[in-house]
């Protein structure tokens, strides 16, 4: 006997237009907070490994002009992510530094989770500089429970 077909999806398995729709604007809204995101954890390494978080550091570690990154630390500040002080280096606000735990932590998890499939290192650290952004929490909780396992088994 048959399943019947859930409410996403079709009889041929494709999704209905409202979860094609919800998936799309997933994305979208993932797309608009991977640069934020981006920025936020960046500040936050260089704070915790040069000590200072400046902006013409910013433009040379993410390969764009002083004046993109300007107008970003604005936008940043604007959200009351970053605090930005005159001849001075970028802070992160407790909310910056709270996206910027949470940011690092799901990068850590989807690496850990490609280097336990055999990805090289390199490779996975790249890949989950785009991936990271993307994954639900569900997902990301299977990602870790994996590497969990992996490393039980492996140890």
């Amino acid at each position: 006997m048959q399943k019947p077909a859930s409410r996403s999806q079709s009889k041929r398995g494709a999704l209905d237009a409202e979860s094609h729709a919800e998936a799309f604007q997933k994305t979208r809204d993932a797309r608009r907070s991977e640069l934020v995101e981006d920025y936020v954890e960046l500040v936050a390494e260089l704070i915790d490994t040069e000590g200072e978080a400046r902006q013409v550091e910013i433009a040379r570690r993410l390969g764009v002009a002083q004046p993109t990154v300007a107008k970003m630390l604005k936008r940043l500040a604007e959200e009351g992510l970053t605090l930005q002080k005159p001849y001075r280096g970028v802070f992160l606000t407790e909310s910056g530094r709270q996206l910027a735990s949470e940011c690092r932590r799901r990068h850590e998890i989807v690496e850990s989770f490609l280097r336990a499939l055999g990805v090289d290192a390199e490779i996975a650290r790249h890949d989950a500089e785009g991936i990271e952004h993307y994954v639900s929490a569900e997902t990301l909780e299977v990602f870790e429970e994996y590497v969990a396992r992996h490393r039980t088994v492996t140890d």
